[in-house]
Formats: C-alpha cells, structure tokens, sequence
C-alpha cells in the first residue's frame, strides 16, 4: 500500500486511536486480515468471526512488524478503533483508489469471471504494471484488500465483483469506482438466492451503471451473445464494446477450433486489427473469456498483435480451474472442482469431450449449488448431456442432487455401468482407482462445498510410480 500515516488513516475511516505513541507512524506494508500476513510496516485488519476473533492475534501481529491494528475495540497495542471494521476497511480502500488514479478494470458475471480476471492481468501487465484480484476474493472484503496492494507504479487496477443480492455490486463499485467495467453472462449461478435471471441481470447490470460517461473515458464492454447483457447498453452512459459472436461484435473471434489436446485456436479480430491465438487453457468456453479480455485490452490501448501474444501465452493462475496433469501411466486429470454451475458444468463436459477423443472420459460430478426452485431439472440436464456427449462414464458423487445427475444420465439412455452413484469423494476414489487404465482421461467437478477436489488429489498421489508430470 501508498505509505500512510496513522493519523490519516484513523481520518478517513473515522477511527479512534488507542495506545498510539506516534500518530505520524507511516503504514507501509500490506493490509492484511490473517496474523500470518503481518509483517514489519503492515496494518492488521481484525475481524470478530464465528471461529476466531482476529482481537485476540494483536500482540502477535505487532510483535512481527505491524505499526498497529484496525479493529472494534482497543487490544492493549497501536490501534485504530472503529465502530464497523468492515466498512472501515472500505473506506480506506476508495481513499487510497482515488489518491493513486490508477485506471480501475471491475468485471463480473454468473460464470468465467476469474478466469477471465487473470487473462485480463496477463494481458494488461505486458503494457504497464497490473494489480488483480487474487483468486475469486471478490467480496466486501477481498475486494478493498487487493485494492490496497496497489501502489504508485500501478497502471491498472483489475478487479473481480461478485453478488449474491442486489445492491452488491453497486456497493463494491461505490468502494473501487471503475472506469472500465465488463459483464460476462448472466447465468444459472445463484439463481437460488436471487430468486431468477431478471434478478441476476439487474445486480450485474449495477456495475456499467457505476462508470463514468463516456466523455470521461467510461467504457462498458459486454457479451453481445447474452440478450441479457446486451440490454445492458440502455443502463450506462459510458462507451459501449461488444465482444462475441455477433456480427455486431467489434471484437469476435474467426476460425475458431480445438487442438488435439483440447486447446482454442482462432482469428482474433478487434477494430485495430487481426491476429492468431492458439491458448494453453483447455476448452472453447475460453474463447468468449479471450475475447472478453481482448476488448478490455484493446480499449486500453493494446494493439491485435499485442493482444494475440499476451493470450496465446497466458496461462491459469487460479488453483482447480481446468488444472490439467498427466500421471506417468498416461491418465490426464482434469481438476475443475473449485465451484460449479450449469454453464460451467456444461463447458467442462463439453471440454472433456474434446481433449479425450479417442480415449475413454469419466466425469466425476457433484452437486451444484444455491439453484433454488431449478436445482432438479438443472442437475437432470447436465446429466443428459453427459450421455449426449458420449462420456465413457459418469460418477455422480454426494446425496440427492448426484442422484438426479445420474437419473438425468440413465433417463438419457446410460444404462448398466455408463452411469454410477457413489456416496462420497472416497467411494469414487476407490472405483476409480479400481478402474482407471492408462490413457483415460478424468473430469473432476463440482461446487466448492463439495470438496472433490480431494478426488483430483487422491488420483494424483502416485507413490513408487514416478513423478507427476503437470503440463
């Protein structure tokens, strides 16, 4: 973070000082939230939570560096006092947003959204210095957090938003206001909570009503294949890029196909020109996440060449996302198992299809969740097109809702051993390991809640066999 003293900050978000000794004491370290984190210059930010109450790790954190505490009450070292620490944290996140003028990028989107985030920072640091979102910390407090690691060298400032209600998002850009705000889709994903697309599409919409007109260098990139999205355009008064494919897309993607291997290759197209990517993530539900982020790009200032080159060389910086690895006996697991919806499920299946041509899939799938009302015919669906694709198996893992997957996959006509249930993550590693023979390849997915993940590792132990060999 920009060096900060302690009387500035206790300002800005109106806090009390407590067992300050020198007020002009500088913040010149990371903000953090874990005592871990906390190291000589840092500010601790101390949440009160159900399992640990970060008031409680003061002594420490000063002992390893911090020049004091951000926190509800006083703790017996430097610290700052404020009524809500969360909104506390916010505000000190849009002073420092506002002091540096660093060009501010906020995306969001039922599905894609952090993968499209890192194709974004990868791109974008090859022009100037880049701060991102690390992982998907994209709420009220992962969001001011990553913006406070942003420092006077920072150009671009690139920040995922996530919504579980209206009024989310609007509240986040308030925090970090954008000039550059880009909307994916608007999906499946939490329709349980909102309560249906409508809903979702109105939250997500609040970001492209937050930026800044056009004439302010505002610029609204959106999906001109989502109809939901598109009607977006009527929402904001900023520059308007569609991204797709559209014939009114002004950045789209030509010839587009997969490798052998399951990689997009296609003809970049934007305004400034054309250019060739072939990707090293798996699947062709990243070509409209390359696009997203090309437009995004070009808006600020990259040219075809410099896009096409940035995203043939990006690669996935978040952990169980399309994680492809090949064991030594030639059996390629595909860890995808950090969350789930019905477009991403699909968009996995479908790109387990094309990396496994020729040779036997499984998809080992768990339960979607917060799908409401839609949860039934949603799992039912992503099981029917297991058996359309002709994935050689389907291992539905948990309670009701695999059941449902593997009713969709047995209704769809997979009888006998094409489709099974299993109980739990260690059920499906022992059939696996059972079954697997070398060549075949493993989709493993689910919601995060489900923690399948677990089977991904357990696939990949190999003991006495060898080394792992991670492409």
């Amino acid at each position: 973070m920009i060096a900060l003293s302690l009387a500035e900050i206790a300002e800005v978000v109106g806090g009390r000082m407590h067992d300050i000794p020198d007020a002009s004491a500088q913040v010149t370290g990371p903000v953090v939230r874990d005592s871990r984190e906390a190291g000589p210059g840092s500010l601790f930010v101390a949440f009160a939570g159900e399992r640990a109450d970060g008031h409680d790790f003061a002594p420490a954190v000063v002992e390893a560096g911090a020049v004091a505490v951000l926190g509800s009450r006083p703790v017996g070292v430097p610290a700052i006092v404020v009524d809500d620490v969360q909104a506390a944290l916010g505000a000190l996140a849009r002073h420092v947003v506002r002091r540096l003028g660093t060009t501010l990028v906020a995306l969001t989107g039922s599905a894609g959204k952090t993968s499209t985030k890192d194709l974004i920072a990868q791109v974008l640091c090859r022009k100037a210095p880049t701060v991102f979102t690390p992982g998907s910390l994209n709420n009220e407090i992962g969001l001011p957090l990553t913006a406070l690691t942003a420092t006077e060298e920072t150009k671009f400032l690139v920040l995922e938003m996530g919504a579980r209600g209206i009024g989310h998002i609007r509240y986040l850009a308030e925090l970090t206001p954008p000039k550059v705000g880009l909307v994916l889709n608007v999906g499946s994903a939490h329709i349980g909570e909102f309560g249906g697309r409508e809903q979702i599409a109105q939250a997500k919409g609040e970001l492209v009503e937050a930026l800044p007109p056009a004439e302010e260098g505002g610029a609204a990139i959106l999906n001109a294949d989502d109809p939901l999205v598109r009607a977006m355009a009527s929402r904001t008064k900023a520059k308007v890029i569609l991204f797709g494919e559209s014939d009114e897309a002004d950045v789209s993607a030509e010839n587009v196909r997969l490798t052998d291997s399951g990689q997009p290759s296609f003809r970049l197209h934007t305004p400034s020109g054309a250019s060739d990517v072939t990707m090293r993530l798996y699947g062709e539900h990243h070509v409209s996440n390359a696009l997203a982020a090309a437009a995004v790009a070009h808006e600020l200032g990259m040219s075809a060449d410099e896009i096409a080159t940035a995203l043939s060389e990006a690669g996935s910086l978040s952990r169980w996302r399309m994680e492809v690895t090949e064991r030594p006996d030639g059996v390629t697991v595909v860890n995808d198992a950090y969350n789930a919806n019905p477009e991403s499920m699909r968009a996995a299946l479908r790109a387990l299809v094309a990396m496994g041509k020729g040779r036997r899939t499984w998809a080992v799938l768990g339960k979607m969740a917060e799908l409401g009302d839609e949860a039934l015919a949603e799992h039912d669906a992503v099981g029917r097109l297991a058996v359309r694709l002709n994935v050689s198996k389907l291992v539905a893992v948990g309670g009701r809702e695999a059941r449902w997957l593997q009713l969709g996959a047995y209704n769809e006509g997979s009888w006998g051993e094409e489709s099974v249930h299993v109980s739990d993550a260690q059920a499906a590693v022992d059939l696996l390991r059972s079954e697997l023979r070398p060549g075949d390849v493993v989709l493993v997915k689910a919601s995060r809640s489900v923690g399948l993940e677990s089977v991904a590792t357990a696939l990949l132990e190999t003991g006495a066999e060898g080394e792992v060999a991670a492409r």
